[in-house]
């Protein structure tokens, strides 16, 4: 109560602003390169070993070297974000592309249908599920990425103000903060089921 006239407004939107540019940068790459691999199973086959020692890397390690290349400030903050949710989501859409039924793949392929066909019509559809539960896995993962960056470089956020928090020995403060952490991240949780809920049904209305 003590911190709601004092900014506390101004921290919870850096982290909100910062998650949801992450988040989103993640998401749309994840899906442009997962897609471009299943078109060339070539280099599905030679990325993917790279792709899971990427994904095993502690990113907060590469810390220093995000803030020389993007900057001390919110670029690499969204940066960090995007690195720790990138891999995952890469990792998940292409697993479910490639598992897709192959029957209903050589059913459309014997009426015709090409390669780009195929995706639109079986793929895409096939893992809706797949490709939203990568998004309820990223949300959270963008918003740690946010609160590790934050940790390394920044002047405003919940991190911010737990790394302050510790060095003044407020562990009030740092309560709140991870409080407002989990309502964040429970609120984006939310907005992801309920935007799932509305385009399952839309489909299945289809």
């Amino acid at each position: 109560i003590s911190m709601a006239g004092k900014g506390l407004f101004v921290h919870v939107l850096y982290n909100v602003a910062e998650t949801v540019i992450g988040f989103l940068i993640g998401v749309v790459l994840g899906f442009i390169i997962s897609v471009g691999l299943w078109f060339s199973p070539f280099f599905n086959r030679v990325f993917a070993p790279f792709l899971v020692v990427l994904n095993s890397l502690p990113k907060i390690a590469l810390g220093p070297v995000i803030i020389v290349w993007a900057g001390a400030g919110a670029g690499a903050i969204i940066t960090m974000a995007v690195a720790i949710s990138l891999i995952v989501t890469i990792i998940q859409l292409t697993e479910g592309f490639n598992y897709t039924d192959e029957n209903l793949l050589l059913t459309v392929k014997s009426m015709g249908a090409g390669k780009w066909q195929s995706f639109c019509k079986i793929v895409l559809p096939y893992n809706v599920p797949v490709f939203f539960q990568s998004l309820k896995v990223n949300i959270g993962l963008s918003l740690v990425g946010v609160i590790a960056g934050e940790f390394l470089v920044s002047k405003a956020g919940l991190g911010y103000l737990i790394v302050y928090a510790g060095q003044v020995f407020r562990m009030d403060l740092v309560m709140m903060s991870v409080v407002l952490l989990g309502a964040i991240a429970f609120a984006m949780y939310a907005a992801v089921s309920r935007l799932e809920k509305w385009v399952t049904k839309q489909i299945n209305h289809n």
